[in-house]
């Protein structure tokens, strides 16, 4: 027994002695993977990629650049994880073994007892470090407090890569999880194999075991096969895979979703998913879609959104049209396999998220109907009918409402008036019907009605009705056109709703309906502005300062927008360019300067702040003594701001944000017209030149601020189309000055 005690622990001794030798001598891990795990572990791909756009001088030099390693290991030198002396930057040690020395260093970086786990000795400090031993540091590595939980450990199916889908960029694999990247692995070899890795987000970091090749691929569409093989598509892409044995099922299985089960590379079984129906898709949710009819229904883990019409092609959440009955839908145990868009939209309705008194929000805590006509209300399989007049509250935490919506109707398309709700003074009231939905954090109020009919609502809040006529269709067309791309954007899909009714988008019901507005409605009807045979975002604004913007104003590439253009609003529309502050306020302080829209109140502006203002809506400057407009973008808008302080000095980027910083709700706006305007927390626009104006009574710096034009300037001036009706052109020839090289059209998608 004695023996027996004794020889235990030289046993346990001499076997870690061995493993450790083993350990020591065997096969190391390259820098350039261990450096990757790292940078995925402390940031996630979006983060990784923003923090190469800001990151400019490489490590590494001009030869090197084009290494997939190069941006990782920039990252570990900028932040202190490897020292260049230890680690030159060249191709060579990328791709060379990581050190016993280096890994001590990078695990020390992220946690001293991490780095006590390396043992560091003088015969093994240049030697490998032994690859089995990283994965086993780093699993440590993932459970330090601030990385904990970021990175995954889970199963993954490889459809293909670059080898089996040409085109593929390279470092990219399809997957059941969707694209994924692989910078430095090798992943050909596991094409059609179910792998276990450590991911983060769209990137796979490391193969932990192969899982073997019997793997089922989940809600796969069959577009085309013979008794040897089916054509599917699969995640994202189209593969031909060949049947174990010779299929007589073929026909039965094609145009339709189904798991397959595949071994070796083979199909081994077809399960089809015949359980399919239709209906108005209400909301999309992260986990769950509502339809009209059946409620709220899970979506599957690996659900799939096909359009079927025209082509197949792969589509994301964002693409599903909210209040449309355009998409079918497959089902298996009780969840959504597939949204199948089954035909083009026709923009036929829109969904309106009706905002709260003032438009401060989208949770009303009360919501009270009532109509000159009967109303029905329905939920579930239950239904209310109201009589004309009265009233009809619902609450938050209504039971009605759990787990669905109720649906508000107004007999012989009468109107709904919302009595718990004022609009410039005035309960409004709506056509087509109302829904509620109860969003946990109160309800949420939408209305369902005929494009056309939302536009006659629209054109009165956004144009005074006494305005020419031709400035009205005008506006009936752009905003036509722009309520058509909003309803794709599906801004509020959660709840239903595919745009509000505020200045977000488009004012809606604000004010009264008007023969006058109806009618440049009506005679336009259904005409959209195309660029190249494809409708365009219209964006329109008040008031020019003589010249209008191009995209570039909200920081975007304006070439991606080349029908919006930075012109003048005068024959000829040329192109205004400022090469200093000082040509832009000689141009923005003349009163006379002509254009289409120079008769309007906010033509030119200006308006004195005082420092002490400036100093408590900036902040983190001290005492502002000192403004300079840094950069002018198209038509001279401002779009970055200097500002120096008794404690320092900050850049303000985007007219929006500059608009915002020197406006204040105590300031006089003193207008062209000679009236003043008080009351606005922002500047009518960033078509601003900035000066000192000396100081006040108390010593208080003053500045003055030269301004012209009322709003973004991008597009269409509402003013300048009023301008140019009144001396006779007709609303196409209006549209196709402020919009280069549009066409107006009817327009129907499926053309």
């Amino acid at each position: 027994m004695v023996g027996w005690v004794t020889a235990v622990p030289l046993f346990v001794i001499l076997l870690v002695v061995i493993i450790l030798r083993h350990d020591q001598d065997g096969e190391g891990i390259s820098r350039a993977l261990a450096v990757k795990s790292v940078v995925m572990a402390l940031q996630s791909p979006e983060e990784f990629s923003r923090w190469q756009e800001t990151y400019k001088a490489s490590h590494f030099p001009a030869k090197f650049l084009e290494g997939w390693y190069v941006p990782y290991m920039d990252y570990l030198y900028e932040n202190g994880f490897l020292s260049e002396e230890e680690t030159p930057a060249t191709q060579e040690a990328a791709q060379g073994k990581l050190t016993y020395q280096e890994a001590a260093r990078i695990a020390g970086a992220l946690s001293p007892e991490l780095g006590k786990r390396v043992s560091v000795t003088k015969k093994n400090r240049e030697k490998p470090y032994p690859e089995e031993m990283w994965w086993l540091l780093y699993d440590s590595l993932l459970r330090l407090p601030e990385i904990s939980g970021k990175v995954e450990r889970g199963d993954i199916c490889i459809y293909g890569t670059l080898d089996n889908v040409p085109g593929t960029p390279s470092w990219v694999a399809h997957t059941n999880r969707g694209k994924m990247g692989f910078a430095g692995l090798a992943l050909d070899a596991y094409i059609d194999h179910k792998l276990e890795a450590y991911m983060r987000g769209s990137e796979i970091i490391h193969v932990l075991e192969d899982k073997g090749q019997e793997v089922t691929y989940r809600n796969v569409w069959m577009l085309d096969g013979n008794e040897e093989e089916l054509e599917v598509y699969v995640g994202d892409i189209r593969r031909r895979i060949p049947f174990a044995k010779k299929s007589k099922k073929t026909e039965a299985y094609l145009h339709n979703l189904a798991d397959i089960q595949l071994e070796n590379g083979r199909i081994t079984k077809v399960l089809v998913k015949k359980e399919r129906f239709s209906g108005k898709l209400l909301s999309v949710r992260e986990d769950a879609v509502e339809i009209e009819g059946y409620g709220v229904v899970p979506l599957d883990e690996e659900y799939k959104i096909l359009k079927t019409y025209g082509g197949l092609e792969r589509m994301e959440p964002e693409d599903l049209l909210i209040g449309y009955d355009i998409q079918e839908f497959v089902a298996a145990g009780g969840k959504i396999c597939a949204v199948l868009a089954v035909r083009e939209f026709d923009a036929g309705m829109i969904r309106v998220l009706l905002m709260t008194e003032g438009f401060r929000g989208i949770y009303h805590d009360q919501v009270t109907l009532a109509g000159d006509s009967p109303l029905t209300v329905s939920w579930k399989d239950q239904t209310l009918e109201v009589k004309a007049g009265e009233e009809f509250t619902v609450l938050p935490g209504d039971g009605r409402l759990a787990g669905g919506r109720m649906i508000v109707t107004a007999a012989d398309g009468g109107e709904i008036r919302v009595c718990s709700l004022k609009r410039e003074e005035v309960q409004p009231s709506y056509g087509g019907r109302l829904e509620l939905v109860d969003s946990g954090e109160g309800l949420v109020l939408i209305n369902e009605l005929y494009l056309e009919d939302y536009l006659k609502k629209v054109i009165p809040s956004e144009m005074p009705p006494s305005y020419e006529k031709e400035a009205l269709k005008a506006q009936a067309v752009c905003a036509r056109t722009y309520a058509y791309m909003q309803i794709q954007s599906n801004t509020y899909s959660q709840y239903g709703a595919h745009v509000d009714d505020s200045t977000n988008f488009q004012v809606y019901n604000n004010m009264a309906g008007d023969p006058n507005t109806e009618a440049a409605v009506d005679e336009t009807y259904g005409k959209m502005l195309l660029y190249e045979g494809k409708p365009v975002t219209t964006y329109y604004f008040s008031t020019s300062c003589g010249t209008t913007a191009d995209s570039s104003v909200w920081g975007g590439d304006p070439g991606l927008t080349p029908y919006l253009k930075g012109v003048t609003l005068q024959p000829g529309r040329r192109t205004l360019k400022f090469d200093s502050n000082d040509e832009f306020a000689s141009f923005i302080k003349r009163m006379d300067y002509p254009a289409y829209d120079s008769s309007f109140p906010f033509y030119r502006w200006n308006v004195t702040t005082r420092a002490d203002i400036l100093t408590a809506n900036i902040g983190g400057v001290g005492t502002v003594e000192s403004l300079q407009v840094t950069e002018r973008g198209s038509g001279g808008v401002a779009q970055a701001l200097l500002v120096k302080g008794s404690d320092g000095e900050k850049i303000i980027s985007g007219q929006e944000k500059i608009r915002s910083a020197l406006g204040d709700g105590s300031l006089t706006i003193h207008r062209k017209d000679g009236g003043t305007t008080t009351g606005w927390s922002s500047l009518p626009s960033g078509f601003l030149s900035v000066e000192a104006a000396g100081k006040d009574s108390d010593g208080v710096q003053l500045f003055k601020i030269y301004g012209g034009g009322y709003g973004h300037g991008v597009g269409m001036s509402q003013n300048g189309a009023q301008g140019m009706a009144k001396e006779g052109m007709g609303y196409e020839e209006i549209l196709k000055f402020y919009y280069d090289g549009v066409s107006v059209e009817t327009y129907k998608a499926s053309e």
